[in-house]
Parts: structure tokens; sequence; C-alpha cells
């Protein structure tokens, strides 16, 4: 039988979802199952490790049973993940020793900020490109083996083995075979030198992990085993893997140095392909692993991530109960010529990159009487794209590369006002792809290739279709004066709890 699809696991915070991708790089089938969210504590986030395996090997089972697709017709398996999710299981018997802590948990945040007052900050920065913050895996590590009665003995002992939501996965579909993670997902970890491309010993006497419960470090693109044939009739190779953000660049197609994409969802992710040499930041960015395709060199990428995009527009909607959906926003937003001087800045969370304060509240500036819930539609969507221009000037100031246009996708790439508003304040083409699947067709992609499913990187650039292409029609000084507004507006949202004299 022949070969006719790639199968790509996009395990995801709130959902693990399965998709059919065919010769073309189109989704042919999805099937998605939810789990589950934990929140033990204020700021805490957990998820029970068996709920995020058997979600995802139901959602695999089902896109198969769905399509009426045979184990035979997958020539391979690729996986994307929610990033810095960390787990930690038995090896003997596969248990494991306490729920996994979620990216968004800030259980550690404390013990990073003894590590930044002990002068750490710098080594992190410069061996890992992170910022050292409990959004990364490093400190739930040490959490876990500090927490969990006999960790530290069992882990001394070789017994446990520590994973991001990659590695359990792999381990659980191989049956136990294979302890593996690639660079993208390794190097969200805290503990991984992104140079080297190995483990760091330093950073680990840092932490305090033993190296015994680390996975070994394999190519995002390679044939690493297979899938135990229980699972689904038929071993089936695993040949790729990446962390969710990295995986939608490669989705994009964004293989070449100075290629961005932007996913616009409950926040956004931005990355930027600066090629085969780590860009350090000198403005708050993160540098990362973009990939790691065979034999190759490591490829790079730097990173701003952005708290509240659409989340904003889910606030008009649910908080203030101005729209009854966010497509809404589209039609109130365009009703209007200009945005009447109102600024909305979304910190409901504080400001994360470039600003990263965590003391920002939301704010919202310019009112006056005549202001009205089209207005404030309009700020909204405004304001992710004056924060997204923050990000990208910074990527641009950092790496010297100046973008040719901006790659985009998520749910608020839909929206045309905003993709239109996009490309006039950044002053390039904002392009929509055909296929807004990018996430899980980039794990298809890398797990296509390693068997080669698709030939090369130049055929999955000849699968990559634009949808639309929104140029920059805004003239230079109305850019500036808007950009203007924006940064003032931002001025009053930073430090304002301390302003109050909240801790």
């Amino acid at each position: 039988m022949s070969h006719d699809y790639v199968l790509a696991l996009d395990q995801g915070t709130t959902s693990s979802r399965a998709i059919l991708f065919d010769r073309a790089g189109q989704p042919a089938y999805i099937a998605q199952q939810e789990f589950e969210q934990l929140y033990p504590q204020p700021g805490w986030v957990e998820h029970r490790p068996e709920d995020i395996w058997n979600s995802q090997l139901e959602a695999a089972r089902r896109v198969l049973d769905g399509a009426d697709v045979k184990p035979d017709q997958i020539a391979a398996i690729g996986i994307t993940n929610q990033r810095e999710t960390t787990i930690i299981w038995d090896r003997e018997t596969g248990e494991p020793i306490h729920n996994a802590i979620v990216w968004q948990c800030r259980r550690t945040a404390e013990a990073c900020d003894r590590m930044r007052q002990d002068g750490l900050a710098q080594l992190f920065q410069q061996r890992t490109g992170l910022v050292l913050d409990a959004y990364f895996s490093g400190t739930k590590v040490r959490w876990l083996l500090d927490s969990v009665a006999d960790a530290r003995e069992r882990a001394g002992r070789g017994r446990l083995a520590f994973g991001t939501v990659d590695s359990w996965l792999i381990w659980k579909l191989t049956g136990g075979r294979i302890h593996a993670t690639d660079p993208s997902n390794a190097s969200r970890t805290l503990m991984f030198n992104i140079e080297s491309g190995e483990w760091d010993d330093e950073l680990l006497a840092s932490l305090d992990v033993p190296r015994e419960i680390l996975p070994h470090v394999v190519p995002s693109s390679a044939v690493i085993g297979e899938t135990d044939s229980s699972l689904f009739g038929r071993a089936i190779p695993i040949a790729g893997i990446a962390g969710d953000q990295q995986a939608a660049l490669f989705g994009q197609v964004c293989t070449d140095e100075g290629m961005s994409k932007n996913t616009y969802g409950t926040g956004c992710f931005l990355l930027l392909n600066t090629g085969e040499e780590p860009v350090q930041s000198k403005s708050n960015l993160v540098t990362t692993i973009a990939w790691k395709i065979g034999d190759g060199p490591m490829e790079y990428a730097l990173e701003g991530s952005i708290f509240i995009a659409g989340a904003a527009v889910q606030w008009l909607r649910d908080g203030l109960r101005i729209i009854a959906s966010a497509e809404e926003t589209e039609a109130l937003a365009s009703s209007i010529a200009d945005n009447g001087g109102v600024y909305f800045v979304p910190a409901f969370v504080g400001l994360g990159a470039p600003h990263w304060d965590a003391y920002a509240r939301g704010t919202i500036v310019g009112l006056t009487r005549g202001a009205g819930r089209e207005h404030l539609a309009r700020a909204a969507l405004e304001s992710i794209a004056y924060q997204t221009y923050d990000v990208l000037s910074r990527m641009r100031d950092d790496s010297g590369i100046e973008l040719g246009e901006l790659r985009v996708d998520g749910g608020a790439a839909r929206n045309d006002f905003l993709m239109q508003f996009q490309a006039d304040i950044l002053g390039i083409p904002v392009v929509r792809p055909a296929n807004t699947e990018t996430t899980a067709a980039g794990a298809a992609y890398l797990a296509g290739l390693a068997v080669k499913f698709w030939p090369d990187v130049e055929e999955l650039d000849q699968l990559w279709q634009r949808e639309r292409v929104f140029e920059p029609a805004m003239d230079g000084s109305e850019r500036e004066r808007l950009l203007a507004g924006w940064a003032r507006a931002v001025e009053r949202a930073k430090g304002w709890l301390p302003a109050q004299g909240t801790d």
C-alpha cells in the first residue's frame, strides 16, 4: 500500500489535535480532543500527564477512523507541542511522579527572583538565550525534584526521566523504548547550551538538576524510532519534532534567514529566522533554536511573546459585553475613519516583550464624549498591530535584518481590518497563507522531509500558497503620528501597580 499521508500530532495547552496531511501539504482530516485544566493554587497550572497522552492517542485514532485511512498509508508521524510544560516519570513503571507543570504556571517565580539576585541571569542568557523566568522548564524540574518525596534519590539512581510534552509522547508512543527531545524544545528548558547543542553542566549545577534524568537530543527532522505496533496496528516511523512556535515558523516555510511569522492567538508569538548563528538580543527578546534538519546545522530564531492580543477582543465580548462575537470588530473598526485618539493598552497581566513590565496594567486613554464602542473595537485591534510593531522593530535592531514581509496565522489573522492595519503600521506586506494549519503543517513537513515524502525544502516552498497579501498604504507621517500616540499610551500603562502602592 502506498504512503499517502503524514500524520501530525499537535499537542496544545487545552486540547490535543491530530491532522492528516496529503502530498499537496493540505489537511485531509482533523480530530481534536480537549482535556482538563487544573489550578491547585492561584497562579499554579497543571495537567494530568495521562490526560495529555490519552487525548492525543484518541485524536490520532479518530483521524485514522474518520478518514478511513489504514496505518500502512501513513509515511511518518510528526509531533508539535506546547513548550516548557514539564513532566517527570518513572522509567520502570512509566508512572508520572506528579502532574505536569504547565508553561503558564508561576509557582517558581520566587526561585527565579533568587537566582537573579545571585547574579545568574547573564550566565543563563548567554548560554540558553532565555531570560530567567518561571515560564521555562528548568526551575519547574527543580521544584518537582525538591517537592516530591524520594524524587531526588530516585533521580540520582537514574530511575526518573524528565521531558517536555514531546518527550512524554515519544516515550508513550514507543512503549517506553525512546527518551528523546529535539533542539527546539531543549532550548526552552534553561538547561541546554544553544551554541554547543548540548546539555550544559554549569547550568544543571545552578539548577541542581542531575544529568541522568535528561532526554537524548535528536534532530527535529530525522527518523528517531517507531510507534509500538499495538497502538495503531502497525509500527509507524516518528520522524519530526518541534515546539509549537518553531513548528509554525517551519509550517510557514520561513526557512531562510530574514523570514518571519506572527501567530495571532490569545497572545502573539513572533519569530524571526536568523540563520545558522544565534543573535543575542539587547532588547529583551528571546534567542531560541528554530530546528535542526538531519545532519545539517542548528538554525536559530529571535522570539518575542505578546501576552494579550486576541484576549483583548475577548474582553470586549465577555467583560464589557459590547460585542457579540470577535468577528464583529472588523465591521465596527471599519465604520469610522480613524481611532479618534483612543488607544487601548491591553496589559491585563503586565507587558511582555520588549517591555517586560509585570506591574503594567490595562489602560484606555484618549476617551472623549464622542467615543463609542466602535472606537474601543478599533483600539483593541490596533493594539495588536502596535505590539507587533514594538517586537519586530526590536528584532530588526538586534539582528540588523530588514524584513521583506510578515507571514501570519492564528485566529485573528482572518480579520482583514487588522491585517491591513498591521501592514500599514509595519510598512511591509503582510501575507496570509491559504492553509492556516501552520503549526501542525510544520510538524508534518519536518517528518515528511525525513522519510522523503517530500524531497526537499524547495518542494515545501512550492506547496505553501498565499491566500492574500496586504500591502502597506499608510502615509509615513501618519504612521509616525500613530506610533507616537501608542508610545505615550504605553508609558501611562507601565508601573501601574507600584503607583497604587501594591507590591
